[in-house]
């Protein structure tokens, strides 16, 4: 498993959420990231989520 980072932000650039959580590869990353985006309810924030190599595996801006 790797461990992946979530980071949201409002508008201004203050994190309204930064979290890690592991998944097995990217995609399942991407799956994990999406679902928890989605569950606080910010999907149309700007947010991204990084994998352990620093790629970026979803971005909204």
């Amino acid at each position: 498993m790797k461990t992946y980072n979530l980071t949201v932000f409002d508008k201004s650039g203050e994190k309204l959420l930064d979290e890690s959580f592991e998944a097995a590869n990217n995609e399942e990353a991407k799956k994990v990231g999406t679902a928890r985006l989605e569950e606080e309810g910010y999907s149309e924030h700007t947010h991204r989520c990084v994998s352990p190599e620093a790629k970026l595996v979803l971005f909204h801006r």
